[in-house]
């Protein structure tokens, strides 16, 4: 009997997955293997709401392969140790893998690939699994990358496609490969109130809530924090659970500005995947010296600390910051919010709140995180470095009503708008009534000391 094994990475799915059909199209019988890895530990991206929601996959993963015939294999250590353990005990020619673009994963995989060729057994390394065009398949004459998004998605959009596929209807695994438990989520502690299920099964059935009642509107709403009417389906991406090029097969097929919008925002995911994979200390260096000379976690502590509770005086980042707490999620034009207000108008290091993020958001990965946070701060892509968003201005624009922050700053419930936006205008006992801080800053001030560090010493 041929065996592959299949290792489960950041695709926790059934449908849509090449590595799985192609471990069923070229053996017999399949081990389906994930490995918790502790170098993901040690690098800080197991944090307990990313745990609890990877919890959630690994049981609906393994659900769905029990309802085929199959099961998943869960081990714990070091993941090229591993993988080979699990391929001698199954005696497995092969090794079906979505390709991953941190360079991280990418010297994993490398380090795994010389181990099983010193074994005698292939790893197959598979394309858009997890993003839809993969790192270097477009890029511009005479460099490595696209720097700027909008030539980017023109030839994004000219990508032929892969057809998506459906799931195995049975797969078959050796009796004598074991794995340990599985985990449970219920074990994870300091996991965020209202963390979202995760899972394929919930995966899917967030697609077909959102296409039927969601979508078509996506483009006219996505930006109203109160409404709360984006896909929610960034962690799903994150994790795996959805395909993101089924995703885009569907949206194509459905049409229309909302699908189109969204689209976009899958084309944004993979550009900032194609910056990283060639220039991958943009995770942590500056992709675009400004020169700054930022205010450090000793200079800004108070500043710092008022911002990751909600307590900065200023009603929608405070809002911000506490649905990312309650959530694990946070509305996407709120984290534009949020991390423009620390980076300029406080004029804090940006992989401060990027890591702050990094830790409470269970989508939070290292291309989306962190090169959104350099977007924001002035030193990644973005066109325009020395933007500010003025907390004020958007949040009467994106929460006319007031609604986003009466739901998660309840201090400030009985304030009409556009009076909620701004509290400290009001007078004697309605002021002194309120139990809500003071801004920590002044725009003004915030502006001038951003325009004045951008351009010498701070």
């Amino acid at each position: 009997m041929r065996v592959s094994l299949v290792l489960f990475t950041s695709d926790l799915r059934l449908y849509d997955h090449p590595p799985l059909r192609a471990a069923l199209t070229s053996a017999d019988a399949v081990v389906p293997l994930f490995v918790r890895d502790p170098a993901v530990a040690a690098a800080g991206f197991a944090t307990p709401n990313r745990n609890a929601f990877l919890a959630d996959c690994l049981a609906d993963l393994d659900a769905g392969l029990r309802e085929r015939g199959g099961r998943l294999v869960v081990r714990s250590g070091e993941l090229v140790e591993e993988v080979c353990r699990a391929a001698r005990e199954a005696d497995a020619d092969e090794v079906h893998l979505s390709a991953a673009h941190s360079r991280f994963a990418t010297r994993r995989e490398e380090r795994l690939r010389r181990a099983l060729e010193s074994d005698g057994r292939r790893l197959y390394v598979h394309d858009a699994v997890t993003v839809v065009v993969p790192p270097g398949e477009v890029t511009p004459a005479g460099s490595d990358h696209f720097a700027v998004f909008t030539p980017y998605l023109r030839r994004w959009t000219q990508v032929r496609l892969r057809p998506a596929t459906g799931a195995p209807r049975r797969v078959h695994v050796p009796d004598h490969v074991r794995g340990e438990p599985l985990p449970a989520r219920g074990a994870v502690p300091g996991v965020s109130p209202a963390l979202p299920a995760g899972g394929e099964s919930e995966g899917r059935r967030r697609v077909t809530a959102y296409w039927r009642g969601g979508l078509d509107a996506y483009d006219e709403v996505r930006d109203d924090l109160a409404a709360d009417a984006t896909s929610k389906l960034s962690a799903h991406l994150h994790f795996g659970t959805l395909s993101p090029v089924e995703l885009v097969h569907l949206a194509r097929r459905r049409g229309g500005a909302g699908a189109e919008a969204l689209v976009r925002q899958l084309a944004w995911r993979d550009f900032h995947r194609q910056v990283l994979a060639a220039r991958p200390d943009a995770a942590h260096t500056d992709y675009r010296t400004r020169h700054d000379h930022w205010r450090t976690e000793d200079s800004a502590r108070e500043d710092i600390e008022a911002w990751r509770q909600g307590r900065t005086g200023y009603p929608v980042i405070d809002a911000a910051m506490r649905q990312l707490r309650h959530e694990g999620w946070m509305h996407n034009r709120a984290r534009l919010l949020a991390a423009s207000f620390l980076s300029k108008t406080l004029y804090v290091d940006w992989r401060i709140g990027a890591a702050h993020f990094l830790h409470w958001l269970v989508d939070g990965d290292v291309a989306n995180n962190q090169l959104n946070w350099q977007w924001v701060a002035g030193t990644g892509t973005d066109t325009r470095p020395n933007r500010v968003l003025n907390p004020v201005t958007q949040a009467k624009k994106y929460d006319p009503d007031g609604a986003y922050v009466h739901r998660w700053v309840p201090e400030l419930r009985d304030l009409a708008a556009p009076t909620v936006h701004e509290p400290w205008r009001l007078q004697g006992f309605d002021r002194a009534a309120l139990d809500y801080p003071d801004p920590v800053v002044e725009l003004s001030e915030g502006l001038e000391r951003f325009r004045r560090a951008r351009t010498g010493p701070a």
